[in-house]
């Protein structure tokens, strides 16, 4: 099944992205980003898809830097970076057996090192929603939706 996730703009990348779209749109199909572009655009071109609507910003997904915070199990520090907008924790702080089989379980990314963070067609869809104050609203890890704040 395709899924457009729609916003009030897409950014491709977080810092200082040049071209923002104004209600902009990701198509996902499976765990793959399969367009981007404005709501519009995306709608003619994968009719009959299904559309989330989403207020704020969307761009890629967040790495977690550090420590995962701490909570009662590892599924549910996993779950706490997903609320944040992270769909990837850096190896270091994820050493656990427990901790990587949760996050694995969540398609969480788990990175020996810090790499960018980017939307691109074909590339997996690890997306991220936030709201004016900067609260994350929605995250959506290799094209699942994993986290949306009520």
């Amino acid at each position: 099944m395709l899924t457009i996730h729609a916003a009030d703009e897409v950014r491709h990348v977080w810092d200082d992205d040049p071209e923002p779209i104004k209600d902009g749109a990701v198509a996902v199909q499976g765990g793959r980003v399969a367009g981007v572009g404005t709501l519009a655009e995306l709608e003619r071109r994968f009719p009959g898809a299904r559309v989330r609507r989403w207020p704020g910003v969307l761009g890629p997904g967040h790495l977690h830097e550090g420590p995962l915070p701490d909570a009662p199990s590892p599924r549910e520090r996993v779950h706490a970076v997903l609320k944040l907008g992270a769909v990837a924790v850096l190896a270091e702080h994820a050493g656990s057996p427990e901790l990587r089989a949760a996050a694995e379980r969540n398609d969480v990314l788990v990175l020996p090192r810090a790499r960018p963070t980017a939307i691109t067609e074909t590339g997996r869809a690890d997306l991220a929603v936030f709201d004016e104050s900067g609260a994350c609203i929605a995250t959506v890890c290799a094209g699942r939706l994993v986290h949306r704040r009520r």
